[in-house]
């Protein structure tokens, strides 16, 4: 697990999460369409002498998975922001969950003016190939001229994987295909089939970034063209920003689907980025982040909150509104469960667990 030398030090001159988070405060947000599964986003928000971050770690995730996360929230309350490095609002691109096609005009309208969409595909491997193709169209349709982005979440095997990138390259062009298969070898192993057998479709890693004990193997293994970083997982702006130098490929930012005051962080990270030499031909010299997604929730504890605007995100700190963490306060159970859940976490970081790798 990564840990910035600027985090370390406030963990090892912290004893207990009380001593830097002045509150803890769980909520539970109503989505607008189901995605990754769930209708319903939990989160913590934590409140530090920075200001105000997030703890968001899905809540199958184990202790050790989710301490990544908590070192991200720690950075986020403890300290500044890094200052941004590319002037100007973040751009960001439109997620279409995995939905029936005729669902996509509806859920595409709530990302005016952006410039790149991600769809989620294979939400049954390759036995949603055909759902996948017609959702394609039809967010072709309802966003022309965007630049086109698929996630397969790891759902193929690599031999489906194949057949599935033949069949997503005749929709048009893609910028990339993001984990079409679980391990970092067969990305590798199909990065190379779809060069030989011309394929032209980009192959971009996340969870072999993200879920990893060592996410500089897709460098070294030449498995991905991009990688997609998620400021939470990586364990802030300053561990996240580190692993893009080091793996030395295109960036795209993501989101862990986090409320607005998490989101915030996401933004701080695509604008602290340096901006490239030589931008990758298929992304451009800025490409969108994957940070728009509070268009997913139908509820939200900032107001206004952090959405796009002309297809873009603005760089600063989120705050919540009292009144919204009253409305979408988690009940009394959950409330316990996240808090103890955080203090797991924290005596994790605290016995040397930031040096273990990924569950």
């Amino acid at each position: 697990m990564l840990m910035s030398p600027e985090v370390r030090t406030v963990l090892e001159h912290t004893p207990q999460p009380r001593d830097l988070f002045e509150r803890i405060v769980s909520v539970a947000l109503p989505m607008a369409t189901r995605f990754r599964g769930i209708t319903v986003r939990e989160t913590c928000l934590v409140l530090g002498p920075a200001g105000w971050a997030e703890f968001a770690p899905f809540v199958e995730y184990g202790t050790v998975e989710a301490s990544r996360w908590l070192l991200a929230a720690i950075e986020s309350a403890a300290l500044p922001f890094p200052a941004p490095r590319r002037p100007g609002d973040v751009p960001v691109n439109a997620t279409i969950p995995a939905i029936p096609a005729q669902q996509v005009p509806q859920i595409a309208a709530r990302f005016p003016g952006v410039s790149a969409v991600k769809i989620k595909i294979a939400e049954r491997g390759i036995a949603s190939l055909d759902e996948d193709l017609e959702r394609i169209a039809a967010v072709r349709q309802a966003l022309p001229g965007v630049d086109v982005r698929c996630d397969a979440n790891g759902a193929y095997s690599d031999d489906d994987a194949k057949t599935a990138l033949t069949a997503l390259a005749r929709t048009g062009p893609l910028q990339y295909v993001e984990q079409p298969v679980a391990q970092v070898e067969g990305l590798a192993r199909l990065r190379e089939w779809a060069s030989i057998a011309r394929v032209p479709v980009p192959i971009a890693a996340d969870e072999s970034i993200r879920k990893v004990s060592d996410p500089l193997r897709v460098s070294s293994l030449g498995a991905a063209d991009v990688i997609v970083v998620k400021t939470q997982p990586l364990g802030g702006i300053r561990a996240a920003a580190s692993v893009i130098e080091a793996a030395g490929l295109p960036a795209v930012v993501s989101s862990g689907l986090e409320s607005s005051v998490g989101l915030a962080a996401g933004v701080a990270l695509a604008a602290h980025l340096p901006v490239p030499e030589a931008a990758a031909a298929s992304l451009g010299e800025r490409p969108a982040a994957g940070l728009g997604t509070a268009a997913l929730l139908s509820g939200d504890v900032a107001g206004p909150a952090l959405l796009p605007r002309a297809g873009a995100l603005p760089w600063g700190r989120v705050a919540p509104r009292e009144e919204l963490l009253e409305t979408y306060a988690a009940g009394p159970e959950r409330a316990r469960f996240w808090t103890e859940r955080l203090e797991a976490c924290w005596t994790h970081l605290k016995n040397g667990g930031a040096e273990s790798g990924a569950e």
